[in-house]
């Protein structure tokens, strides 16, 4: 493992699309900046296959457009280093130490961008399953469950999306939601009604996932009526939520309920001083490519004032200690 420790003015921890634009903005302010990515850039546009709702830009494949945003801000001297985030400290004079499995960062601001896991039903067979019929990506493992039925649990935008997305491949998606009615847009909606190869069960949970090698069955419970049934599927895809990645910093930073960020609308500034939050870690009304992007905006050009601010500070500080030091001698 490296040890070497390196100094910036601004590290950005993720490069998704929060991240990437935080880098773009950063070297448009010509910070010494760093983003941080244990994966691939990009993070979850690399899991979409079309991204049609960016405004300026009709259709784009989510890879495409990953690249451009990566291109863009290495092009204005974006620098990332590869390395996962083990644990974020923050020392009394503002300093941020950014411990990774690839070495040491300290700077006054830092920038999370660290996005979030797939939330889990925590249901039986999930975890057994998992890579033999469950799957949290739909762009990711379509393709290996062609002409079987699949099921789609949730639904959220992502439940819809992914689900349409899931017909090019099976005989069938059933979208299974514990509700009565959807929580996605109802563009979405509307479309998977169209889509013939689509069914939906509503009010309805799964129990638990059977199969043998791999996923062959769902047990299903009606919330209204109790009544227990049994879907056969070769596959489910679960969409049920998002885990962000919040537990980095080692104080107290202020979250709602469900662990996102709680930030300063004017700046997404956290409640620690000098840490900022943008994109899917942040507690917001809704988590799009756009509303990342601005996010990450707003927080690099205020992260960029807050090194300026402590910067200025600590000069003044030395300066009144120099004088101190004068006045005593004198």
């Amino acid at each position: 493992m490296a040890t070497e420790t390196r100094t910036f003015d601004i590290i950005i921890i993720g490069a998704g699309p929060a991240g990437l634009a935080a880098g773009l903005y950063a070297g448009r302010n010509m910070e010494n900046a760093v983003l941080v990515e244990s994966k691939a850039p990009g993070g979850q546009l690399l899991n979409t296959e079309l991204v049609e709702d960016y405004p300026g830009i009709k259709s784009i494949l989510g890879g495409d457009l990953a690249a451009a945003m990566l291109d863009q801000a290495l092009s204005f001297g974006a620098e990332i280093v590869p390395g996962e985030v083990t644990r974020i400290h923050v020392a009394k004079d503002g300093v941020k130490t950014v411990e990774t499995t690839e070495g040491t960062l300290r700077a006054p601001a830092v920038i999370i961008t660290a996005g979030g896991n797939p939330r889990k039903l925590g249901i039986p067979g999930e975890e057994e399953f998992a890579g033999r019929g469950v799957s949290y990506c739909a762009v990711c493992d379509g393709a290996f469950f062609r002409d079987v039925p699949l099921a789609v649990i949730g639904g959220g935008d992502a439940a819809l999306e992914e689900g349409a997305f899931l017909t090019r491949y099976a005989s069938r998606v059933s979208i299974i939601h514990r509700r009565d009615q959807f929580r996605a847009q109802g563009l979405l909606v509307d479309e998977a009604r169209r889509n013939p190869k689509v069914d939906f069960i509503m009010d309805t949970v799964v129990d638990s996932i059977g199969g043998n090698d791999k996923v062959q069955s769902l047990a299903l419970r009606n919330l209204s009526s109790g009544e227990q049934s049994t879907l056969d599927v070769g596959g489910a895809f679960i969409f049920v939520g998002f885990i962000p990645n919040t537990e980095l910093v080692d104080m107290h930073i202020d979250h709602d309920k469900s662990g996102y960020y709680i930030t300063d609308p004017f700046t997404m500034m956290t409640s620690v001083p000098g840490i900022f939050a943008a994109g899917d870690v942040r507690s917001q009304l809704t988590r799009q490519i756009t509303t990342a992007v601005g996010d990450a905006t707003t927080a690099t050009i205020a992260a960029s004032k807050w090194v300026e601010e402590w910067r200025r500070n600590r000069q003044d500080t030395a300066a009144m200690l120099a004088d101190d030091m004068i006045s005593g001698a004198v």
